[in-house]
């Protein structure tokens, strides 16, 4: 990626928010990695207020043992309601990481911005509805100019993703559907979630009829299903695999991953994949209290009024699971996640006329916290990929330069251990054939 031309290779809007200070520090610390030994990595952070931004770098300095960090970054002063700065912060950068949420609100300025004004833009959202109508919107003007308007690359959904890829290309043979089911660990303090997430949970849930028009007026023909055909599980179900009981899992994996899919379908010919997410939330007594926070947020979200309580009140209608505090360190340091995969297939000496699959696997991909700390590790990890590997990219005529991740070839062969930094993925349930299980 050219980036000679303009002073900063990353800049982080929103470094100031809750979730952007991670990502800054990130930033910092990727600077000391290997990957950049022997270059520089020219960065600046923006937001609306300089002082908030220059805590930031001192507290990253802190953390890091880098006391000359605040004197190395730039600080860039812009708002998202004022379109001149942000054509101004676009304009200086190489890739803009958006760290402002909700981006059903605040995600299209700077979209925008950074197509009208030559920069590439990574994101962090969760939202389908603003990752897609961001592709039919822009996809044609990101793809003219050569640039890249990337969605999904935090938590939301580099796992999963990359997940679903990993395990097809370990089964021998063709994978045909694969089902996901993720487990959150948390220490003695239990767990905590910014309330931005919350936010963007409750005005997507309230907008559903929007997403389900915007898919019609797309007029995307299904992807074909190859085998047979993936059962979907009662809303709530017991895993006896794993022993515990999962509900649906509702953030944006399903939406990336079946573009995915549908990428490498139309474009590389090869087999979908049918995947479904589920999150285990495990006894009894989890499952009565997420009934509960269910039912209390179904109600209200159908209207204005509600969202309002929703909003103001996130820590009492999510039973704590919420606030506007978010996690303290010790609760991110205590917390893990596990995502575990089961895949099925047909081995390579069947086809999918044989009727039933007859081999399956399981993969797991297992990181530290995830919405803070694993998020800000996948968000620059997908700027540096970009940043260095440009020749390997897909190029503009290709149908999903909205997602980075899910396209790369280069980065589904490559081991997923190295591109996630400490993340890592194990192969723990060798090939077995159907019937002997």
């Amino acid at each position: 990626m050219e980036t000679e031309k303009r002073p900063y290779h990353l800049v982080v809007f929103g470094a100031s928010g809750f979730t952007g200070q991670f990502v800054a520090e990130e930033v910092a610390r990727q600077q000391m990695s290997p990957v950049f030994r022997g270059s520089s990595l020219p960065w600046a952070v923006a937001g609306r207020s300089r002082e908030k931004l220059v805590q930031v770098l001192k507290k990253a300095a802190e953390k890091l043992g880098r006391p000359t960090l605040p004197a190395e970054v730039d600080i860039i002063t812009c708002d998202i309601l004022n379109p001149a700065s942000l054509d101004e912060m676009a304009k200086q950068a190489v890739i803009v990481l958006n760290c402002v949420g909700p981006y059903r609100f605040y995600g299209e300025p700077v979209v925008r911005a950074c197509v009208e004004n030559g920069a590439s833009c990574i994101d962090i959202c969760g939202e389908p509805q603003f990752l897609e109508e961001m592709y039919w919107k822009y996809h044609e003007k990101a793809a003219e100019k050569g640039l890249y308007i990337i969605g999904s690359s935090g938590f939301d959904s580099i796992p999963a993703d990359l997940g679903v890829l990993f395990t097809r290309n370990k089964l021998k043979g063709t994978l045909t559907a694969v089902e996901s089911f993720l487990k959150v660990n948390s220490g003695p303090e239990g767990m905590c979630i910014h309330d931005g997430t919350w936010k963007s949970a409750v005005h997507g849930f309230g907008d559903q009829k929007r997403l389900k028009s915007l898919r019609k007026q797309s007029n995307m023909k299904p992807l074909p299903v190859v085998g047979a055909k993936l059962k979907r599980r009662w809303p709530v179900s017991y895993c006896s695999e794993l022993h515990e009981y999962s509900i649906p899992f509702m953030g944006a994996d399903a939406s990336v991953v079946k573009r995915t899919q549908r990428f490498l379908y139309e474009n590389l010919q090869e087999t979908p994949v049918q995947y479904a997410a589920y999150v285990n939330v495990g006894g009894l007594t989890s499952i009565i209290k997420l009934m509960f926070a269910g039912l209390f947020f179904l109600f209200f979200v159908k209207f204005n009024f509600g969202r309002q309580l929703l909003v103001k009140f996130p820590w009492f209608f999510s039973f704590g699971y919420f606030s506007e505090q978010g996690p303290t360190q010790k609760q991110m340091d205590d917390s893990s996640f596990t995502f575990t995969f089961f895949g099925q297939g047909y081995s390579q000496d069947h086809t999918t006329k044989h009727g039933k699959p007859n081999i399956k696997i399981c993969t797991q991909v297992k990181g530290p916290e995830p919405g803070y700390v694993a998020t800000p590790i996948a968000m620059v990890q997908a700027a540096v990929t970009l940043l260095k590997d440009t020749s390997d990219l897909p190029k503009g005529n290709l149908k999903s330069t909205i997602q980075l991740i899910g396209v790369i070839n280069k980065l589904i062969k490559v081991n997923f251990k190295c591109f996630m930094g400490s993340w890592s993925l194990d192969i723990w349930y060798a090939l077995n054939s159907l019937s002997s299980s």
